[in-house]
């Protein structure tokens, strides 16, 4: 179960023929529809399946692309579009900038896993190469801001020292393989068993494509820990490549912050916390001003001489408790109110209110046609609308009711 992937991590092509393929689903990582293809097996790849916490690699079988690679026994399972005739030779390339970049995070695990043990005694129980990110999970409950320093220091002087790194494969039933660190071989492995070594610093046995020397990594950047499952810390790290996007991509908001405060790095976090309390003091009066106008409705209301048994308004602005003192002020025991707030055409909040069974009648025929869910008791019904844009429908429901209730009618 030894790929040429996994004796060679740095080969970008590799020519070999097609094995087997059959016709198969593929579910996506972010859920959706199966997509419809073909499972394909090859003599060899230089194609990475999935396995030992390291993702799957991306590349071409000529000029069909691969969606993704599994490991299925001692084979590699490459999922593609269209079929590929067995016997046929084809040239495998690879996307070398995922590969990579996985490269360089699976090696800084095992080179963080190796030195967090030895500085600290924290054990690693799992890890995720995630698409941004990498965590380690450790054995502790927690990791002090000292501690992280130390094992950042310690990693990097590593990557400086320009420590080789190779792979070992030794037969399944060699004692050596007693002394090596490792979370145990799947069920199904067979063939024989890799050792990636660090020199001085590790031996880890790994199905993974690694670096040939801690070089490679360029350096490891320590962004913290997390609260993992009981009892363990997760360590969020980033290595190589992705320690300079992460500089590129912080520089660039650090740039437009700049530009949008007014001031220099230093200043931004003061300038920020200034803003906030301007906002906070704004919407405070915003909210006072909005409780003033919602009396001065429901006065309004309250005044005319001859007082409609429905009234129906909407506001781009305002709350649930805006909505709740005009029908406080008016009283609901002969007006029927609906009140709306939120954007014309999108989402938005929804109260009605009025006699008690009128609105445990109507109320979840409204929320129905605004698309939208809620709740009430005691002549009142509240909620959330999606389709704001069918208030019409739904005041039309209300005015139907109240032409059927008036004595006129």
């Amino acid at each position: 179960m030894v790929f040429q992937c996994q004796r060679d991590s740095w080969a970008r092509q590799f020519i070999t023929k097609v094995v087997s393929c059959r016709a198969a689903e593929l579910r996506p990582e972010g859920g959706g529809e199966p997509v419809r293809g073909f499972q394909v097996v090859l003599e060899d790849t230089i194609l990475f399946p999935e396995g030992g916490g390291q993702p799957d690699d991306r590349g071409l079988i000529g000029d069909v692309p691969v969606l993704r690679v599994t490991r299925r026994g001692p084979e590699a399972v490459h999922f593609v579009p269209a079929a590929l005739e067995p016997g046929t030779e084809v040239l495998l390339s690879l996307d070398w900038e995922r590969r990579f970049d996985h490269m360089q995070q699976h090696s800084g695990q095992h080179l963080v896993t190796a030195i967090a043990d030895q500085m600290f005694g924290f054990k690693t129980t799992s890890w995720e190469l995630g698409r941004q990110r990498s965590v380690i999970e450790l054995d502790t409950p927690s990791m002090t801001a000292q501690q992280i320093d130390a094992l950042e220091r310690s990693v990097n002087e590593k990557i400086r020292a320009r420590i080789p790194v190779t792979v070992r494969e030794l037969p399944a039933d060699d004692p050596e393989i007693e002394t090596v660190r490792s979370r145990g071989l799947p069920d199904d492995h067979a063939g024989p068993v890799r050792v990636v070594d660090i020199e001085g610093v590790d031996s880890n046995m790994c199905c993974g494509t690694h670096v040939s020397n801690l070089s490679d990594l360029q350096v490891i950047k320590l962004l913290g820990t997390e609260k993992g499952k009981k009892n363990k810390t997760n360590l969020v790290f980033l290595a190589g490549n992705r320690v300079l996007k992460a500089m590129e991509q912080s520089h660039s908001t650090e740039k437009a912050l700049t530009s949008l405060l007014k001031n220099g790095p230093g200043e931004h976090v003061e300038a920020v916390k200034r803003l906030q309390s301007s906002v906070k003091l704004l919407q405070k009066n915003n909210l006072n001003l909005l409780r003033d106008m919602a009396v001065l409705i429901a006065r309004d209301f309250k005044s005319k001489p001859a007082q409609s048994q429905l009234l129906v308004l909407h506001r781009k602005e305002g709350d649930s408790e805006f909505m709740n003192i005009i029908a406080n002020e008016i009283g609901t025991e002969e007006t029927l109110l609906f009140l709306t707030v939120g954007d014309e055409k999108e989402a938005g909040l929804f109260l009605l209110a009025g006699p008690v069974e009128a609105v445990e009648n109507l109320g979840p025929r409204v929320a129905e046609l605004l698309g939208g869910k809620g709740a009430g008791k005691r002549g009142r019904f509240q909620g959330k609308a999606t389709q704001m844009s069918r208030r019409g429908e739904a005041q039309a429901l209300l005015q139907e009711f109240i032409s059927r209730r008036s004595p006129e009618a």
